[in-house]
């Protein structure tokens, strides 16, 4: 059995199906039962737990589970805070930090040997560039302003927690470094600095359906290392299933795509009445700068091979799902 916790995230939904189709026996976790329904209908029986609670744990199974999949956690994304107003440190490290140990505990009594969780691919954010791939190797080193600061050095301490298992318990937990997500989902607006805002890749594929401009900022072969949510669910099977896997894994694409090959692309999947015209902006600076990683570590220790890496191949994909509503009544985006 494989434990999902945190299944009613983007990437649980994602991963859950994945697991299933791989014949996997799986157990699912959420804070309340608003996906309850959803996974029952699957044969997949759902528990609540939050991860701060350790009394939630013991409704956990105690044998047969070969590993958990940690997804729950508390995400900028998702914090409507704006810091010059409140501060919410404390909650990404109870969440994040302590949530994790707590999941390490309930596996280190039960001798379940692999935890795999996520991290942030802004740890290395003062190495981001657009001509070297970055390896696992690469030493941290992050903003220490935003929303994202916090969360960086809560997932870091989380992830720094996993390798002590590994070292003083003979676990084999694994953390997949991730880059932004695309896939179906509700993830078409997010809260930036505690502001609600449309995420620029919802705003290309909103203007091109309605035939508005496409609007580039700054520069436009900016370039990014963005991966598909069903190459992430397909890692994390092959992860799991791998006597190899441990330690952190860079779970990228391991390309970059421009924003004009961006815009070029959902311009024309996404047109309706005519094709959107690409304007440019470039002295509108662009917040974030190229980045691209290394998955040779992945290839190597379990065979990762992204299916979904070109980015016509990927949002050719996304409009499919788009188009058949999938998980809509779960998301409702």
């Amino acid at each position: 059995m494989i434990i999902v916790i945190g299944a009613s995230s983007f990437i649980g939904v994602y991963t859950v199906e994945e697991l299933l189709k791989q014949n996997c026996k799986v157990l699912v976790t959420g804070r309340n039962n608003e996906f309850r329904e959803h996974y029952e209908a699957l044969g997949v029986k759902y528990v609540n737990l939050d991860l701060r609670n350790k009394e939630d744990f013991k409704q956990l199974p105690t044998e047969g589970v070969k590993g958990v999949i940690l997804l729950a956690g508390l995400l900028p994304a998702n914090a409507p805070v704006n810091l010059d107003e409140t501060e919410n440190a404390a909650d990404y490290f109870e969440i994040n930090t302590i949530g994790t140990i707590n999941v390490l505990e309930y596996c280190k009594v039960n001798n379940i040997k692999r935890v795999i969780s996520t991290a942030s691919y802004a740890d290395v954010f003062n190495s981001w560039n657009k001509e070297r791939p970055l390896t696992e190797d690469e030493p941290r080193g992050f903003k220490y302003v935003g929303d994202h600061a916090v969360y960086v050095m809560s997932k870091n301490a989380a992830s720094d927690v996993m390798e002590y298992y590994n070292q003083q318990h003979g676990m084999s937990n694994v953390v997949f470094r991730l880059p932004p997500v695309y896939g179906v989902g509700p993830h078409g607006s997010l809260f930036i600095n505690g502001t609600y805002v449309k995420s620029g890749l919802q705003i290309f594929i909103d203007n091109a359906t309605n035939g508005e401009d496409i609007v580039i900022f700054g520069d436009k072969d900016l370039s990014r290392d963005v991966v598909y949510v069903k190459d992430v669910a397909h890692a994390f099977y092959l992860a799991m299933m791998s006597d190899k896997t441990s330690g952190l894994y860079n779970m990228t694409s391991g390309k970059s795509v421009t924003l004009q090959k961006q815009a070029e692309v959902i311009a024309k999947l996404f047109a309706t009445k005519r094709v959107s015209e690409i304007k440019y902006r470039p002295e509108v600076k662009n917040n974030t700068p190229s980045y691209i990683f290394s998955i040779d570590k992945a290839k190597k220790d379990f065979g990762f091979v992204p299916q979904y890496s070109d980015f016509q191949v990927m949002m050719n994909d996304y409009k499919k799902d788009l188009d058949s509503n999938k998980f809509k009544e779960l998301f409702n985006y």
